[in-house]
């Protein structure tokens, strides 16, 4: 598709956009700023914002770094196995940890970070308190505040933990925070920094070791997981906290403590745990469904060690992509391309919007924030919002053409070709059709004597009457010749049934004369006498079609068959009648009310026709003794005249049948009556 063609494509798309209506527009902008909002601030939406976290712990964890165990990081742990053998579950024996604490301190650790916190009185706090002050290697102690870890501390608890703390002032102990951030019940990025709050532990630990140049101070984003390189195999190390709490273990303990960060805290199955960006995602095998907290404090002290501070897009970055979601849905709603030609196109904005995430953290950017899901409803929004506004549009303009066409189609038949309007090619095609020619007697005359007001609104009305009529009984109106209707049918469309309902048309148009007749002198005893309606009705071949070219193009049919039938309508003044068909139209039909009126050669035709006439409330037995009677005339016998005279006798005011007779008595060469 080229550039030219696409833009009038887009160019044709945004004409049918504007013609929806000004508050269809409205609605149309209402929508494109929802989505721009949308994909802006997905991940602030209830239910999007969960969308967005499972698709970025999906590509954290597709494009996590596998690594062997890191040697810098040790975790001294509590496990359900140490409180089994101590007999003592809650709180955490803290005459172990200072027994580990004295231990530790002579194994040449960088740091040490205690998460727990001991926020109630015990027995043995006098010696851990005397533990920590005796301490040469740095010790962060956990610290939490009812203000941001209300679920973890009381105001009591509070009270006593910050005077336990206040009596290692001057040592090499001081408080550091073990805040994490759960937010929707996930520990995905780093804790906030919040006033009052001491640095995080893994930062404390970092600055107390001497390396506070690595602590990535400010940093909120994302926690960098990792993943381990052999399966089953732990990414920190983890110990139980008995072995370092036994003297006689230090000599083969200190070689795994020596120049590592030590953390020490519970790793329980029923205590401290937490989910993580892995926790719904990661294979079982390399990960654990929840993790103690003391483990995302070590990944984030790994983190800052490797210097991993995962950079964030701008704000006017994600402003900029999701004003482009808006434009793509937009254009590509614009373009209403109607083949296969769209598809590639959906399909390559949908993986841009789902693939730039993962690609960008595949690189080291921090997409936690960063939408996916919300550029994918976005763009659905604004992309629904135009097209349905190009139908909106549509359906103006459907309903328009169907209007129109309506007032020449029957409603079926003009919503046929509004679907195919192959239908209405510009060629004409020869089609057999059943023709209706009407005409208002007497109306030319009459007009002279009228306002022409009043003729016009007279005439308007004749022709509502009687199109409406036509098009009940499934007809195209061919068109309006002053007061004459011409109409046909098995064209553009031809179906089952077309005689018989031309039939039925033809019969009820000259009552919706009769009908406009006693109309009219209810109206005015002033005005003229209205004469009555004649119809002739034909079938034979036409050209159909749409003729007059591009500029200026009408449907019709044209040839001996249109002729036809309108001389069968100016016959019916010569054989005083009202409505007049050719045997060809009549036998077309399952109707059994035609009556056999002769035959005729009517003006300006050399070939006579055989004429019926509709006559539903001629007896049957007098049907057939007219249809013998027709027999007998084309024998030229005088039997004919005599059964004719007997069904005159018994319908003296059947003037038809009283032309009939007289017909049959002036006959012409081939027993035919020709009209002059």
């Amino acid at each position: 598709m080229s550039a030219r063609g696409t833009g009038s494509f887009i160019k044709r798309g945004w004409r049918n956009v504007r013609e929806a209506g000004s508050q269809r527009l409205a609605l149309t902008a209402v929508l494109l700023l929802a989505a721009l909002l949308l994909a802006r601030f997905s991940w602030s939406l209830p239910g999007i914002a969960d969308a967005e976290a499972y698709l970025f712990d999906g590509r954290s964890y597709d494009t996590a770094e596998q690594v062997e165990q890191d040697q810098r990081i040790l975790m001294v742990v509590y496990t359900d196995q140490t409180l089994m053998n101590l007999q003592k579950r809650s709180p955490l024996d803290r005459g172990l940890l200072a027994e580990a604490l004295r231990n530790l301190d002579s194994m040449d650790a960088k740091a040490i970070g205690i998460d727990i916190l001991f926020d109630q009185p015990q027995q043995e706090d006098a010696e851990l308190i005397e533990t920590l002050r005796a301490m040469q290697t740095p010790v962060s102690v956990a610290y939490a505040a009812m203000a941001t870890n209300e679920d973890d501390i009381i105001f009591e608890q509070q009270q006593y933990l910050e005077n336990f703390l206040g009596q290692l002032e001057g040592s090499n102990a001081r408080p550091a925070s073990i805040r994490l951030d759960n937010t929707s019940g996930v520990t995905r990025i780093w804790p906030s920094i919040e006033p009052g709050l001491p640095p995080v532990l893994g930062r404390t630990m970092l600055t107390d070791a001497g390396e506070g140049d690595r602590i990535m101070p400010g940093y909120t984003g994302a926690i960098r997981y990792r993943l381990p390189a052999v399966e089953g195999a732990p990414v920190i190390t983890s110990l139980p906290i008995d072995l370092f709490a036994d003297r006689e273990m230090v000599p083969l303990m200190a070689e795994q403590a020596a120049g590592k960060y030590v953390l020490i805290g519970g790793d329980l199955l029923d205590f401290d745990r937490v989910d993580t960006t892995f926790s719904a995602t990661g294979d079982e095998g390399l990960t654990q469904s929840t993790v103690p907290g003391l483990q995302v404090h070590a990944e984030m002290i790994a983190q800052m060690l490797d210097g991993r501070e995962l950079p964030k897009p701008a704000p006017v970055i994600l402003w900029l992509l999701a004003g482009f979601v808006v434009l793509a849905a937009t254009l590509s709603a614009l373009l209403e391309w109607r083949d296969w030609k769209v598809y590639p196109l959906l399909g390559a904005q949908f993986a841009l919007f789902l693939g730039l995430p993962y690609l960008l953290q595949a690189n080291g950017v921090d997409t936690y924030g960063f939408p996916a899901f919300g550029l994918v409803v976005g763009w659905i929004i604004a992309f629904t919002a135009v097209t349905s506004a190009a139908r909106a549009s549509g359906a103006v303009q459907r309903n328009f053409a169907q209007g129109a066409l309506g007032k020449y189609l029957p409603r079926e038949m003009a919503q046929e070709i509004i679907e195919n309007p192959e239908l209405l090619a510009l060629h004409g095609e020869k089609k057999s059709i059943y023709v209706l020619f009407s005409d208002l007697e007497g109306f030319t005359k009459m007009s002279h004597a009228m306002e022409p007001e009043m003729v016009a609104k007279l005439l308007n009305r004749y022709l509502e009457m009687l199109s409406q009529v036509v098009l009940d009984h499934g007809g195209v109106i061919d068109k309006f010749v002053g007061d004459a209707v011409v109409a046909f049918w098995g064209a553009p469309i031809a179906k089952p049934g077309d005689g018989e309902r031309a039939a039925r048309a033809g019969y009820a148009i000259w009552q919706a004369g009769e009908a406009f007749r006693a109309e009219v002198a209810a109206m005015d005893t002033k005005l003229p006498k209205i004469g009555k309606t004649r119809v002739g009705l034909h079938y034979g071949e036409a050209v159909v079609g749409n003729f007059g070219g591009r500029s200026r193009i009408q449907y019709t049919a044209l040839g001996d068959s249109m002729n036809t039938a309108a001389r069968l309508e100016a016959a019916n003044k010569a054989l005083e009648s009202s409505v007049m068909a050719s045997r060809e139209f009549a036998d077309r039909t399952p109707l059994d009310w035609w009556r056999p009126m002769g035959r005729i050669t009517l003006r300006g035709r050399a070939q006579p026709v055989n004429i019926m006439e509709p006559a539903p409330d001629f007896p049957e037995d007098d049907r057939k003794v007219l249809i013998q009677a027709m027999i007998l005339a084309d024998s030229g016998g005088a039997e004919a005249e005599i059964l004719v005279r007997q069904l005159i006798s018994r319908h003296p005011d059947d003037k038809a049948l009283g032309n009939l007779l007289y017909r049959l008595q002036n006959l012409s060469g081939g027993n035919t009556y020709v009209l002059g």
